[in-house]
């Protein structure tokens, strides 16, 4: 039996890297590639203002409450069992619409590999997109070891090495003198603020920077919580802004600003690159490799948010049906019912204008679900100071109560703004009708919000009931 005191040393450096990879990833660059040199400034910001905020709130309560369920034990501890529910369904459902964002990602990278022209065709992201989330669904039935093998061996092969690649070309373009398609100026480092359809690119820029609560439950594991783990939120945070900074200007560098794909951004600087460096046989093997990336982080997320909808379930939250598991423990249900959901909202690729401009509506209402969920997280750490202070918390922010109250205030304030924000279309793409966009977004939030109590509105007294055997096989 292992040493607890072995258990409980986690490194700063091995902390760090388990947030690199779980936040770090080369198919965000694109969308803050939209800014050019600008983008330096908003990633900073959203560093100061949110991401940082986000990981130490979540340290904070993770600490204080490690059982399994995260945010929903955390915010059913500040405000009740509804409103967790609610908290634990927005991260579900926000999961469920982003999967296609992704998915079309991988479908513009395989493109790379036979056809370019390919990344741009709505019908062919839509073939890939069923493919690669069926595909994905079912080897996680498979059960975890499988889709912990699949996602180990993609985070290596296709994050770091691609993106490595991405920086070390960048570079080199630069330094040897190569043209530039953005002004590395001083004026051109400070946006134009005054224009929200300039600013809706920011909510995606927020967005590349969640998640940074699914990893601080190690923080635990660290053995010295108060002092190592703002050391490993810092190395985190040098290393990810620093990474998405080059990677981000390697691709702004090379595409002119309104050229830039929302899917294919990363694949389209690397034929720049190869191109003018004669490597164009890389360009396959790039593809296959970012592809694998993405399909490993699919895997990895397909899994993990539905297990929190169990843990709901067998709280008496859903029908018992949606406690079904398989003989490896796997959500079999929950997962075939996300499955179908997601091949749904996948027709919208074959309905707007463009495959950057369904990426960007899906993108849009994931920022607004998982802003609200971000909302509720601030909210109830501030909340559980004062309801819950004898919970010994391994990890706290310092400054007492009005060290909580600044750090989850800027939380706060930074997260509505940019949903504020995110309800227009953005001035760089075409989305197609305004109205209908602006409704389509208003109009998946309200569905979203209201699902949990309508849900909870038909609960009847045997939801509560648990088999003994359903736990023990979780």
């Amino acid at each position: 039996m292992a040493s607890p005191h072995l258990t409980r040393t986690l490194s700063v450096f091995t902390l760090a890297m388990i947030n690199v990879a779980a936040i770090g990833s080369v198919k965000n660059w694109p969308v803050t590639a939209e800014y050019g040199f600008a983008s330096i400034f908003y990633l900073l910001l959203s560093a100061l203002i949110f991401f940082l905020p986000v990981s130490l709130v979540a340290a904070e309560l993770a600490t204080g409450w490690p059982k399994s369920g995260g945010v929903f034990i955390w915010v059913k501890e500040a405000f009740g069992h509804r409103t967790g529910f609610l908290a634990i369904w927005m991260l579900w459902i926000e999961n469920v619409i982003w999967y296609p964002t992704v998915l079309s990602f991988i479908a513009a990278t395989v493109a790379y590999i036979f056809n370019p022209a390919m990344a741009s065709n709505t019908t062919y992201t839509l073939i890939v997109i069923l493919g690669s989330f069926w595909t994905a669904t079912f080897a996680n039935l498979l059960g975890m070891r499988v889709s912990g093998m699949i996602s180990s061996a993609s985070v290596i092969l296709g994050s770091f090495i691609p993106g490595g690649l991405i920086i070390l070309l960048g570079l080199i373009w630069y330094f040897t003198g190569k043209p530039l398609q953005i002004s590395m100026t001083w004026d051109s480092l400070i946006p134009n603020m005054g224009s929200i359809e300039q600013l809706v690119f920011f909510t995606g820029i927020l967005l590349s920077l969640c998640g940074m609560e699914m990893s601080a439950i190690h923080a635990r594991d660290v053995r010295h919580p108060q002092k190592d783990y703002p050391k490993a939120i810092l190395l985190s945070a040098i290393l990810i802004i620093g990474m998405s900074v080059l990677g981000v200007l390697a691709i702004a560098s090379v595409i002119p600003q309104k050229q830039i794909s929302l899917v294919a951004g990363s694949m389209q600087a690397f034929s720049y690159f190869v191109n003018a460096y004669n490597l164009t046989w890389l360009t396959p093997i790039i593809a296959a490799l970012i592809a694998i990336g993405a399909f490993g982080s699919l895997s990895t997320w397909v899994i993990g948010p539905t297990k929190g909808l169990l843990a709901a379930a067998r709280d008496g939250d859903l029908p018992p049906y949606f406690r079904g598991i398989n003989n490896k423990g796997m959500p079999r249900r929950l997962l075939i019912v996300q499955a179908i959901v997601v091949s749904l909202l996948s027709l919208l690729f074959v309905f707007m204008p463009s495959v950057s401009s369904a990426f960007w509506i899906l993108s849009a209402v994931v920022s607004e679900l998982y802003l609200i969920m971000y909302v509720l997280m601030f909210a109830s750490a501030i909340k559980l100071r004062y309801k819950r202070p004898d919970v010994e918390r391994p990890y706290k922010i310092p400054g007492g109560k009005w060290g909580i109250w600044i750090v989850a205030g800027i939380g706060i304030l930074s997260a509505l703004l940019t949903m504020f924000i995110g309800f227009f279309p953005p001035a760089q793409i075409q989305t197609g009708n305004t109205v209908f966009y602006v409704m389509f977004v208003i109009l998946a939030v309200v569905l979203a919000l209201f699902a949990p109590s309508l849900i909870l509105l038909f609960q009847k007294p045997e939801w509560k009931k648990q088999l003994s055997h359903e736990k023990e096989r979780i």
